[in-house]
């Protein structure tokens, strides 16, 4: 049997990113959402929720960057130069937020402020970043002889910004509703209400987003508005309207589960209609998946190891979610 490895590895590396934005997602939620109380012991609480996970979700963005870096090394080649900015951007917030979460548990009450600001500005900035690449990605990428040819402010437009805050109020709703299902008591009723605030703004960016991206990329305008491709586009926003419905009734109700989950629905609906809008391409409009694909024996060679390693982060990842479940409480977790 002759196996697609291209398709493979765009399948695997498309896996990669989502579980890292679902995952890395909610944490940075949590992050974003420090400004929204004042309260010392909600904000430990808040930490505590994610203490034993956040550091092995980022496991996804390694695999998934390198991945792309050893599979589709053209499309490295191009995308990289067209996003520095953003990218470094990226680090450097996770960086800030990494040592933070260390350090807040450590200091000082008097000092203990300033990790807080660091946590937040952390948190914010690498997602406002990651919509600015993600923004990047679908205007396009100019290309000539197989090298990025635009310039290094081509990632700063009006849509990538959008798509930066954008971003931000999906990690925002899926914090809100981490800790809508994490904690109890007062501190879950006060993000209850965040959640709905988070929920509304976030749908007003989806329905900005979907209304401006077709007019930015005509591929995209004809995969949205012809036939045949109208039948795979169009169940997406039904889906994501049908569960924005839930997310809302759930939010209004005492469920605790349910409006995590959803949240979660949301981000998956989301981010297969930004696969069909881009499929078949890796660089948009510019080189597909076999294009930028390296050679098959290469290709087969790390598949091989993707196929030992991929279980083992799953593995492991389901063990630390599965042995933290359940419920914080004040008097316990990361001190």
């Amino acid at each position: 049997m002759i196996l697609d490895y291209p398709l493979i590895w765009g399948f695997l590396i498309a896996v990669a990113i989502f579980a890292y934005v679902i995952l890395d997602g909610f944490d940075l939620g949590i992050g974003i959402l420090y400004p929204t109380t004042k309260d010392a012991d909600e904000r430990t609480l808040m930490m505590n929720s994610v203490a034993p996970v956040w550091d092995g979700n980022e496991t996804w963005l390694v695999l998934g960057g390198g991945g792309l870096f050893a599979v589709f090394p053209l499309a490295y080649s191009v995308i990289m130069p067209a996003v520095y900015a953003p990218i470094i951007g990226m680090l450097i917030g996770l960086i800030f937020r990494g040592v933070a979460f260390e350090f807040r548990f450590k200091s000082s009450v008097e000092r203990r402020p300033f990790w807080d600001i660091s946590f937040f500005a952390g948190s914010i900035v690498a997602a406002f970043c990651q919509g600015l690449v993600l923004g990047t990605l679908v205007q396009g990428i100019e290309v000539v002889d197989r090298t990025y040819a635009g310039g290094w402010w081509d990632w700063l437009t009006p849509f990538s910004v959008m798509t930066g805050f954008a971003v931000i109020s999906g990690y925002a709703l899926l914090g809100a509703t981490w800790l809508v299902m994490k904690l109890e008591g007062v501190p879950q009723a006060h993000f209850r209400r965040v959640s709905k605030y988070a929920a509304l703004i976030l749908i007003g960016f989806l329905l900005l987003v979907s209304m401006w991206m077709p007019f930015i990329n005509e591929s995209i305008m004809e995969k949205w508005f012809s036939f045949p491709y109208l039948l795979y586009t169009f169940p997406v926003p039904l889906l994501v309207a049908v569960t924005t419905l839930v997310l809302w009734r759930a939010l209004m109700s005492d469920a605790d589960y349910t409006p995590f989950l959803a949240s979660l629905v949301i981000f998956l609906l989301t981010y297969v209609g930004l696969g069909i809008n881009i499929f078949p391409y890796v660089v948009p409009n510019v080189y597909t998946l076999w294009e930028a694909a390296a050679p098959d024996s290469s290709l087969k060679f790390l598949l091989v190891g993707a196929v030992i390693l991929i279980p083992m982060i799953l593995a492991y990842t389901a063990y630390a979610y599965y042995v933290f479940r359940g419920k914080i409480k004040s008097t316990e977790g990361y001190h």
